[in-house]
């Protein structure tokens, strides 16, 4: 059985990359990377990249869900710093 987080992993390499984004939403754009990263070692490990394919990873599809979901709450939050009043 692979050590599947081994130094060269996709995780790996998001993981030991400095953020580019340090103010409030770095957190949760750090995290879209790890999703990425994980998305797409599981679409190398199973030789499918096509979603529409019955034969994408479920986890894949899952994690896909979920980086979506983080990156729609931070444009929200975005556009609500954005609209709120400044602060004297």
């Amino acid at each position: 059985m692979a050590n599947s987080f081994l130094d060269d992993t996709p995780r790996r390499i998001a993981k030991s990359e400095p953020a580019s984004n340090c103010n409030a939403n770095g957190r949760p754009s750090r995290s879209v990377d790890f999703l990425t990263a994980d998305i797409e070692h599981e679409e190398l490990l199973s030789g499918v990249r096509n979603v529409a394919d019955p034969n994408y990873p479920v986890l894949a599809r899952s994690l896909r869900a979920r980086r979506d979901n983080i990156g729609a709450t931070i444009a929200s939050l975005e556009a609500l710093t954005r609209s709120a009043p400044k602060a004297a």
